[in-house]
């Protein structure tokens, strides 16, 4: 397939380039930073610096939509709030776009949303029948979301991937919390009773390639493990699988000082579970978390 991939250059969608080029599909990432795509993405992917490049004669079998800066690495100013809209909203509106005009429509658009869709639920239990939220990570997913939708119009197959938190040493929230942890620095969050909805890299990698692959499957998908836990589970499991204690607690009204709104995605968690792909019979080699951190702790040397 021909494959247009925006976001490629992140940590899923470099995974995800890998392991398209390995059966052989003909990819194109657009990236502010063209030059990068073949160190990053593999050899042989095309670059492509803006969406203006594709032209209406161009033909991409699937696109999948994967940009966005990230939301936690700064405060929700309303400067950065905009540029976190923009950068999943308004690209993907344009993506649409230049989809509507394309001579040829891509059989399927795979377009990237989040946990963070259904807002702080406490231990309810959310599948993707479940409502959203009010907050400002879920009105932005209900609008990125719906943004995606636009293109259900044209005839496109839209499925939108509602992913929890990543786990891979590689990037990500589990990089940045391991060299603490292996120091016997491990702290938990708040009371630590907020839900962490997790998913190995290696069963997304598999979700996002079953979506684009089976024509039966559309709409919301919940991309994490059928096995969510707190954050004080989290923590002391990481721990156990490094062999070193966690002591430290990390204080809500202290995270709250220091990052303002945005706190509230470490301190308010959504227990999430992947009812349609289990309906839709997708496995997880990974569903435990100790085994999941054992696998890619083990990778990584320890």
């Amino acid at each position: 397939m021909r494959i247009l991939i925006t976001g490629g250059t992140g940590l899923i969608g470099r995974r995800l380039c890998k392991a398209l080029l390995a059966e052989g599909h003909d990819l194109t990432v657009l990236s502010r930073k063209p030059e990068t795509v073949p160190s990053k993405c593999g050899a042989g992917v095309h670059a492509m610096a803006s969406l203006r490049e594709w032209q209406p004669s161009q033909t991409f079998d699937a696109v999948i939509n994967l940009a966005g800066e990230p939301i936690i690495d700064q405060r929700w100013t309303d400067k950065r709030k905009q540029v976190l809209w923009d950068s999943r909203i308004s690209l993907t509106e344009e993506l649409v776009r230049r989809i509507a005009a394309a001579e040829c429509k891509p059989a399927v658009l795979l377009s990237g949303s989040a946990i963070g869709y259904y807002g702080g639920r406490g231990d309810e239990e959310l599948d993707e029948n479940s409502t959203a939220g009010n907050d400002f990570p879920a009105r932005l997913c209900i609008a990125w979301e719906a943004a995606a939708r636009a293109a259900e119009s044209l005839g496109v197959r839209v499925c939108l991937q509602r992913t929890g938190l990543v786990l891979s040493t590689e990037d990500g929230l589990l990089g940045r919390m391991i060299p603490p942890f292996r120091l016997g620095m491990g702290t938990r969050v708040g009371d630590g009773r907020q839900w962490m909805s997790w998913v190995h890299i290696e069963d997304l990698i598999a979700i996002m390639l079953r979506l684009l692959r089976d024509d039966q499957m559309h709409g919301p998908y919940n991309a994490t493990s059928p096995q969510p836990v707190t954050n004080a589970e989290f923590t002391r499991t990481l721990a156990s699988v490094l062999h070193r204690p966690a002591p430290f607690v990390a204080p809500a009204a202290l995270l709250k000082l220091s990052m303002g709104e945005s706190a509230s995605l470490l301190l308010e968690g959504q227990r999430v579970l992947p009812k349609r792909l289990q309906a839709a019979q997708c496995r997880f080699a990974h569903p435990d978390l100790a085994n999941a951190l054992g696998d890619l702790l083990s990778d990584s040397g320890d």
